[in-house]
């Protein structure tokens, strides 16, 4: 049977639809060349104008191999590794080259799109050329990569960012004094210079810098895009996250932090430890609020087609720098306690705590996460055990030296400038310490709103009863009662002095005031029994004899030296006590003027005049005095 050719008469249109639609068919098999004969054979014999086919496709295999050509001879060239002797000449930087870069990635590009097009994969020697020029393309865009990124990088301005810093001072001044090994370091302060604690810092909202210059930030992009294109984004997060952990590295060199193990951490001595302290908590500040959010926002803007790659390059980059501060936190925590160190472990504590909201918001590293939070728990401990280790402190100091003059105990003044810083750190301290409620049960007699009080008001007012229950140890070191009355008051004074003037007096409450005004009151009063009562005894009437016309001139007399005697040594003692607050000392000298003066006045009639009221303005001056004229020859 004679063969036959089906021929459909076709308007020019259609003819056109169904080359088309066969020469698609064709290349979507990606056959064989020979294969692909055969099939157009096949083809043709339906309709002999499909035969025209052969020589559209021919055609179109020409022209993709002429783009092939042309732009695997632009990666070519540029290969510094080829044998090609301007290969060198096209090895400069990109920023200095910007036409041959537009040049190259569109060569990339062109390939790229052949291969992602499955034109020329029917070809192997050409599939195997394109995959040597997109290996070669890759080294090369990998390489400027890097390069860009280095020599964009912008330096750290610390000037800057610390002259945007509001700096707060919290000072308290000293006394030299003996006292406890544990308050030593308080104890050898300089009392004018004084002893200071410098809060932290705070950041301004709109703080923001370059980490990297502007214009570099599309030209990484473009690089970026080719790399994840082709396949290689593996190679482009670590050659990105290498450059960028090591400037932020840089940074953190700049900031003042150092590379430090724990072991090396815990033998710096503390002045020193305690600069590096401060360099800590601002680091990060400066790390989190700046450096990562810049850094977050970069990775963003380069790697914005693919939100996995921008968290692992991200959580890559940040990793190194956030670990450093993490392992100079756990040094810190671990290390060795003692009260001057609490300020500052409170201040890495809470920079650290505000700072990790917005960590989390951009570390999605569970493992690093995980580990600030570690380092957060271990300086919350670290404050708690501290706090009550100078709890222990305060109770057990036992110098047994007496002040001298019964002024204000080194201890005293220490602990209530102390806790008068302590009360900055007032919601984060309630957040960590616990009330102890066995100890608490003990005060519930002194202050009934003790149930409302906050954790940090109780263990205050634990600490300052143990304070007062110490000082009342000292106070019998004093064999003069009246010089013991003169220190509990001097000292009882001091310590409502630094509540009344502080956020202590609204943790403690009026209630507690008034019960130590009226102590200091009862002092007074002991005071004047002990140490006046033989004087005023020599006053009264009692063994003289009859009226005061029939009264013995010699018992007179014995009075009169007695009292003389009396008040001679209680001016020469008591000018040498000392009475730092004017008003207490005022007030001491109005009652013993009270006491002393119409007692004598009323036993000596006109004689009066000997004893005079401003002998009693010398007393408690701190500078010891003698009396000579008031001592008589007996007649």
């Amino acid at each position: 049977m004679a063969k036959t050719t089906t021929t459909t008469s076709l308007g020019a249109g259609d003819e056109d639809r169904v080359m088309a639609t066969a020469q698609q068919i064709v290349k979507s098999l990606n056959t064989p060349k020979e294969v692909r004969e055969d099939m157009l054979l096949i083809f043709s014999s339906f309709d002999n104008r499909l035969s025209n086919i052969t020589d559209l496709i021919n055609e179109d295999s020409h022209s993709i191999g002429v783009r092939f050509n042309a732009a695997e001879k632009v990666i070519l060239r540029c290969d510094s590794s080829s044998s090609n002797p301007d290969a060198s000449r096209h090895s400069l930087p990109w920023e200095d080259s910007p036409d041959e870069a537009a040049e190259y990635l569109s060569a990339v590009d062109e390939i790229l799109k052949l291969v992602v097009d499955m034109s020329i994969r029917s070809d192997k020697e050409i599939m195997d050329r394109a995959e040597t020029a997109i290996q070669m393309a890759m080294s090369r865009l990998e390489d400027e990569f890097r390069l860009t990124l280095i020599r964009n990088t912008v330096l750290l301005d610390a000037e800057r960012l610390y002259g945007s810093i509001r700096r707060v001072s919290l000072s308290f001044s000293t006394n030299e004094g003996e006292i406890g090994e544990e308050f030593e370091s308080f104890g050898e302060a300089d009392s004018e210079r004084g002893c200071f604690h410098e809060r932290g810092a705070s950041l301004g909202d709109d703080l923001c810098v370059d980490l990297i210059n502007a214009d570099a930030v599309m030209e990484l992009k473009e690089i970026a895009d080719r790399m994840i294109r082709s396949g290689y984004e593996k190679e482009c997060v670590q050659a990105y996250s290498n450059v960028r952990r090591d400037a932020l590295d840089e940074c953190l060199v700049i900031l003042g932090v150092e590379k430090l193990s724990i072991e090396e951490v815990q033998k710096i001595e503390w002045k020193a430890l305690d600069e590096k302290m401060k360099k800590w908590i601002q680091a990060v500040k400066i790390t989190v609020r700046v450096l990562l959010s810049g850094e977050k926002r970069l990775c963003d803007q380069i790697f914005n087609g693919s939100d996995s790659i921008k968290e692992i390059c991200f959580n890559e980059t940040a990793k190194g720098c956030v670990m450093q501060l993490c392992n100079f936190g756990e040094a810190v925590a671990i290390g060795k306690r003692s009260s001057e160190k609490l300020f500052r472990i409170l201040d890495m504590y809470d920079v650290l705590a505000d700072a990790l909201l917005d960590f989390e918001m951009m570390v999605t590293d569970e493992f690093v996460c995980s580990e600030a939070k570690g380092v957060l728990a271990g300086l919350g401990d670290a404050a708690t055990g501290t706090f009550v280790e100078f709890e222990n402190d305060v109770k057990n100091e036992a110098s047994k030296k007496p002040m001298q003059n019964g002024e204000i105990h080194p201890l005293t003044r220490y602990v209530m400038n102390y806790v008068k810083l302590l009360v900055d750190y007032n919601g984060t301290l309630n957040s960590l310490l616990e009330s102890d409620e066995d100890e608490a049960d003990g005060l519930q007699s002194e202050d009934s709103k003790l149930e409302t009080m906050t954790p940090f008001a109780k263990r205050l007012l634990l600490l300052i009863s143990s304070l007062e229950s110490n000082l009342e140890e000292k106070s019998k070191l004093y064999e003069d009662g009246a010089l013991h009355c003169i220190f509990l008051m001097n000292n009882i004074l001091y310590i409502v002095q630094k509540v009344k003037d502080s956020e202590l007096g609204k943790l403690l409450g009026d209630n507690w005031v008034r019960k130590r005004r009226g102590q200091i009151r009862q002092y007074a009063t002991s005071y004047l029994r002990a140490c006046w009562t033989k004087a005023l005894y020599c006053l009264k009437d009692e063994g003289i004899g009859g009226s005061s016309n029939n009264a013995s001139k010699v018992a007179l007399k014995e009075r009169f030296k007695s009292f003389n005697a009396c008040f001679e040594e209680i001016y020469r003692i008591q000018t040498g006590w000392k009475v730092p607050d004017p008003q207490l000392r005022e007030e001491l000298r109005i009652s013993i003027s009270e006491k002393v003066i119409p007692a004598y006045r009323s036993f000596m009639g006109r004689f009066g005049s000997q004893l005079e009221k401003n002998y009693l303005l010398d007393l408690f001056e701190g500078s010891p005095l003698v009396l000579h004229h008031m001592r008589r020859k007996s007649s």
